[in-house]
């Protein structure tokens, strides 16, 4: 089989491109800005990387969705604070740069997974929200936040619509909130523009004010890698069509916890850590409006659980990793980077 990756250096493309260089006989071919999350791949001779901009190295994408099996457009703009900064951004490279790629998948007749978003569900009320009855409840025009949401499950319909109407080979993921090593960048979280397990760890590694927006009432269902990537796999090999027209939630309801909760967590964990049991000083937990720290046109989801009946009864799938060996394991890979000075 042959792994189109957009987007290969990221988060989820860079374990998902190990996973099948290690478990499998696939060829993965990917493209990304730079591949400096790659380490434990280039090299591999069943790993074609190129670097490249997919608004902008549209022969090579369209050549290699016509080679590839299987297509999994990653790339995407994922930070709240750049929905606020950059709304026309987002939409560009998270819509309009995925529709052509979605209209090549579908003019070779090619399969497509593409990552959708817990976030298309918005401030939906269910207590669980569930793939294909929850309703998807965005907030007012003027909250630039949810263009990032709509963008998605704008995309979402029309991968949909390609199913029904001309037969696309197609599966939507919907992650919740996976973190794990390369996560993202500590440096990238200095400025502030990081989710959330990354914008605190770098809060804790810098000494800062671990800011909890308006208190840190929302709730997250956070995800290990491994986990997401063990359904991702399932999803790809799609024995029996057992994932086509389907979208899956992947998250793990098990691990739902307040935003305060997961920074006192991660406090905990960092003062107990061999390499800072002993410092001099560590981050304050302070609490700031949402206002003043996004800005007006930000609007905050407080539920995000998920039911993952779905991805258990169709793909056999359930997460394993707990909550704080999840964290544990993620703030320990940041400050392997930090002390070999990769942070």
């Amino acid at each position: 089989m042959k792994v189109l990756i957009l987007g290969v250096n990221g988060f989820i493309g860079s374990h998902l491109s190990h996973r099948i260089l290690t478990d499998t006989d696939w060829e993965v071919y990917g493209m990304d800005l730079g591949d400096n999350k790659l380490t434990g791949v280039i090299g591999n001779s069943r790993f074609n990387f190129i670097e490249g901009d997919i608004s902008i190295n549209k022969e090579w994408i369209e050549y290699h969705i016509k080679k590839c099996d299987v297509v999994l457009p990653l790339v995407a703009i994922a930070t709240p604070k750049t929905y606020i900064e950059d709304p026309l951004g987002v939409f560009e490279l998270d819509f309009e740069e995925n529709l052509n790629i979605v209209r090549q998948c579908v003019k070779y007749n090619k399969r497509i997974i593409f990552p959708s978003t817990s976030e298309v569900y918005g401030m939906c009320a269910d207590q669980a929200f569930e793939e294909d009855t929850s309703h998807l409840i965005l907030g007012p025009i003027r909250k630039q936040r949810w263009i990032y949401s709509c963008s998605k499950q704008l995309l979402d319909r029309v991968i949909w619509a390609y199913g029904e109407r001309h037969g696309l080979d197609f599966t939507l993921i919907r992650p919740f909130n996976w973190i794990g090593p390369r996560l993202d960048s500590l440096e990238t979280a200095k400025e502030g523009s990081s989710r959330v397990v990354t914008q605190f760890i770098a809060s804790l590694v810098f000494t800062q004010p671990i800011v909890l927006v308006d208190g840190g009432r929302q709730s997250r269902s956070f995800t290990y890698i491994d986990d997401g990537i063990d359904a991702v796999m399932k999803i790809i090999r799609n024995e029996n069509s057992i994932a086509t027209g389907q979208i899956f939630n992947l998250g793990n309801p098990a691990n739902n916890c307040s935003i305060e909760e997961l920074a006192h967590k991660l406090l905990d964990m960092f003062k107990s850590h061999p390499a800072h049991r002993l410092d001099d000083a560590y981050s304050e937990i302070i609490i700031q409006d949402a206002d003043s720290f996004y800005g007006e046109s930000y609007q905050d989801i407080y539920t995000r659980v998920p039911s993952i009946k779905k991805a258990k009864e169709i793909l056999g799938w359930e997460p394993r990793v707990g909550l704080d060996d999840a964290l544990k394991k993620t703030l320990e890979a940041f400050l392997e980077e930090v002390s070999r000075g990769n942070g």
